[in-house]
């Protein structure tokens, strides 16, 4: 017979699965942002800031004191803003409105829909206090590019192109996304670290990275380790583990 749980560690189980339940509530939502942002038109960069912006107002805050997607909807306006590619309170509704209830008519401007567009422009200006106004980000789009491009050149060039390693890392920073990654970790480490895994995905070695004097992914970033790296693998294959959970 198990000894029962003592009080302390029965609030850890508990505290465990409230993280959990809400780091799916975080993934569903940060989905719904990235497919909200393509119908927008928007590019990666507002995309990646509206989820980091998302994703540090929670930090901030408890998810059950504010309606998660609201927030979302307001982080995709910020975001529009920040990154200036402007978008519309209207426009940002209507989507995010067929997203949401997919079989429903088309949203009428009646006083529904003025109240929502005030909510989003109250929730805007209430994140800019949370976050203190810092909702500037240094993302790892540029480093992946810069690395890609130089890895390409290191590599033999028809290994390169029959194995979609590019495309791969692209979509794994995409997807970091859907965790907070982006806020536990510097842009080059992610950006490094989602090449790694791309690479080991389709079983791709560096030329002469055993010979060198120091591993290819410490020439991109020196003050990298490799504990870090598995770190961040680790958290991008949780992220995936959990797609696996949510319907």
């Amino acid at each position: 017979m198990e000894a029962p749980e003592s009080g302390a560690e029965a609030e850890e189980v508990r505290k465990e699965g409230q993280l959990a339940s809400e780091a799916k509530v975080h993934f569903k939502v940060t989905r719904f942002i990235m497919e909200a942002g393509v119908k927008l038109g928007m590019q990666s960069i507002p995309i990646a800031t509206a989820c980091t912006i998302y994703h540090k107002f929670f930090c901030e805050t408890k998810l059950d004191a504010y309606d998660p997607y609201l927030i979302a909807m307001s982080a995709i306006y910020l975001a529009g803003k920040v990154e200036e590619q402007h978008l519309r309170t209207r426009d940002i509704i209507n989507v995010s409105h067929r997203y949401l209830n997919p079989k429903s008519e088309p949203l009428e401007l009646d006083s529904w829909f003025w109240e929502l567009r005030d909510s989003i422009v109250q929730c805007e200006l209430l994140m800019l206090r949370v976050l203190h106004f810092r909702v500037s980000f240094q993302h790892p789009h540029k480093y992946l590019l810069h690395y890609l491009i130089s890895l390409k050149n290191w590599m033999n060039r028809h290994s390169w192109e029959r194995t979609p390693v590019s495309l791969a890392a692209w979509a794994l920073l995409r997807d970091s996304y859907h965790g907070a990654l982006c806020l536990q970790y510097p842009a080059q480490h992610i950006a490094v670290a989602v090449l790694y895994l791309a690479l080991q995905c389709y079983g791709v070695e560096v030329p002469a990275d055993s010979e060198a004097e120091k591993p290819w992914w410490q020439v991109f970033s020196e003050d990298l380790t490799k504990p870090v790296i598995d770190n961040i693998v680790s958290d991008l294959i949780q992220i995936y583990t959990m797609d696996t959970e949510i319907p």
